[in-house]
């Protein structure tokens, strides 16, 4: 044991951040960092990780490639992924080769891709598409399944399209049509146009029926636009998400439509500001998949994996539950434990001496999976750490966000009110290996 009831490997001068001054304001937390406030230069290029324990094995789902209705752009604005195989470490390389041979066996095994995957999918490789959806559960470990499960997938998401996409007035145009149709077969080929008492109140546009399609419609109109306000808003920094161009036009469009169906289907939690920055990471992924089929139906997998990823946090969306055992507020109040198991004296001196609440930077921190927090790559970096966890996403990310707090504990302890919140508001860049090294050790024994 080290200083003050601190382990030895939490006093290392390793997890002490260097308190020169950071910078940069971002649009909505979302730019990339500037490297502003990096770890000692002891600390090795990547930290020893831990073997994760056994995984859980998630409820297998499948894939198929299915030709795209609309064209993928001829030319696309690069991914992050792909980096010079130089720039590899060796343990890096042995992984991206381990990941390579267990995805292309017949069945595989997921206990094992959540072990590799768990320490980083080594960019470059083009696998952290496929590797996602099986820490989703969205593929099956049967590859042979892949082609149907996908098939169904996509034909479903397709169908959501038309149920849920649709205008009212084109609803009720076929209708007219459809009715229209029966009327000239019963009269013998008449105008076919609907008499005004074959139109039904439901289908009028002033009707305030809960059945109607159109009073169901103008109550939609707040939800969606507030969603393309936000989609609007996602990664102004990445030609992906943001510009004039067709191709970030349409990654914004997809965006939308996956956001409308998510709000349709679940009347309980709606659209929540934000999920927008949750669902940018994987549509990315999934996008600039190297296979061209996985890459042109995205937005579907999209969804689904949205929807898997959504449910392990549900309830932090719910504002219904905020104040319940099971709502943001209880979360965050987890949080609090955490450090404070781990970490008395900075407990003490955010809580208690400056009274720094950790809703004021922790609730961001939660809802959003700590997308705003640090530049994108790094944050793809952390999902797949927070995605093959056995223990659930939810846990894993409690972890991160309290090593994030140790990290800078030198600088917090030196700190007041004002300072310490700035500096948990606009997290500085630091080594997302040392980081995840320090999560991981949050899972043995409190500090005492």
């Amino acid at each position: 044991m080290g200083q003050k009831g601190i382990p030895d490997w939490l006093n290392s001068s390793l997890w002490s951040s260097n308190p020169t001054s950071y910078a940069g304001d971002r649009f909505r937390g979302s730019s990339p960092k500037a490297p502003t406030e990096t770890l000692k230069p002891e600390s090795p290029t990547r930290a020893p990780v831990p073997e994760p324990p056994p995984a859980r094995r998630s409820p297998p789902r499948s894939p198929r490639p299915q030709p795209a209705e609309v064209p993928r752009p001829e030319v696309a604005p690069p991914a992050l992924d792909p980096s010079p195989s130089s720039r590899f470490s060796p343990e890096e390389i042995s992984r991206q080769s381990q990941l390579l041979a267990e995805l292309s066996k017949k069945v595989i095994n997921i206990e094992e891709v959540r072990r590799l995957a768990w320490q980083g999918i080594p960019d470059g490789a083009g696998i952290r598409s496929m590797v996602w959806k099986l820490l989703l559960g969205y593929l099956p470990d049967d590859r042979g399944l892949w082609a149907q499960e996908l098939e169904k997938k996509r034909s479903q998401y397709e169908a959501f399209k038309d149920e849920f996409l649709v205008n009212p007035s084109e609803v009720a145009r076929r209708l007219e049509e459809s009715a229209g149709h029966q009327y000239e077969e019963l009269e013998g080929g008449n105008s076919g146009l609907l008499s005004r008492s074959e139109i039904t109140h439901g289908e009028h546009p002033l009707s305030l029926g809960k059945t109607s399609l159109w009073n169901q419609f103008f109550q939609d109109t707040e939800i969606i636009e507030q969603i393309d306000r936000d989609v609007k808003r996602t990664h102004p920094d990445m030609h992906f998400f943001s510009g004039d161009s067709s191709f970030a036009n349409s990654n914004q469009e997809a965006l939308r439509r996956i956001l409308i169906i998510f709000a349709k289907l679940n009347p309980g939690i709606r659209y929540v500001q934000g999920m927008n920055e949750v669902l940018a990471p994987l549509f990315y992924v999934f996008r600039n998949d190297p296979d061209e089929n996985n890459a042109i139906c995205a937005e579907a997998d999209a969804f689904f994996c949205f929807v898997e990823l959504l449910s392990e946090f549900r309830d932090n969306f719910c504002q219904k539950l905020d104040n319940s055992v099971v709502g943001i507020r209880a979360t965050i109040t987890k949080l609090s434990q955490l450090l404070k198991k781990h970490d008395g004296e900075l407990w003490r001196h955010l809580e208690i001496t400056t009274k720094v609440n950790p809703q004021f930077y922790a609730f961001r921190w939660i809802t959003l999976l700590l997308t705003q927090e640090f530049n994108f790559a790094d944050g793809l970096h952390i999902w797949d750490t927070l995605l093959s966890d056995a223990e659930g996403p939810q846990e894993t990310l409690l972890r991160i966000c309290c090593a994030m707090l140790i990290l800078v504990r030198r600088r917090l302890l030196a700190g007041d009110f004002t300072s310490n919140l700035k500096l948990l508001q606009k997290y500085p860049s630091t080594n997302i290996s040392h980081l995840l090294y320090v999560a991981n050790k949050l899972r043995g024994p409190s500090a005492g």
